[in-house]
């Protein structure tokens, strides 16, 4: 397989390699695609969560139980607090 790359991230890859880190830039991009791949696979974790949590309330609205708000008075409110914590 061959890939390209940009002229900095070529750099990069060289930098990493120049460090002693690692052996070559094969490793450097193996490290790299690892990170990625585990950084995919904890997203998808936290966006299941969210989800899961937001499941029940819209579940809950679409039972007509919700509470209605007025989102004017929520911003005006936390204006109020805002400005008496300042």
């Amino acid at each position: 397989m061959h890939i390209s790359l940009t002229d900095r991230l070529d750099d990069y890859v060289r930098e990493k390699v120049a460090t002693g880190l690692y052996n070559n830039a094969s490793e450097v991009i193996r490290e790299a695609l690892r990170l990625k791949i585990a950084a995919e696979e904890t997203d998808e974790i936290k966006l299941q969560k969210l989800r899961d949590a937001i499941d029940p309330a819209l579940a809950q609205a679409d039972r007509g139980e919700c509470i209605p708000f007025d989102m004017d008075v929520i911003l005006t409110e936390l204006d109020q607090d805002m400005s008496t914590n300042a």
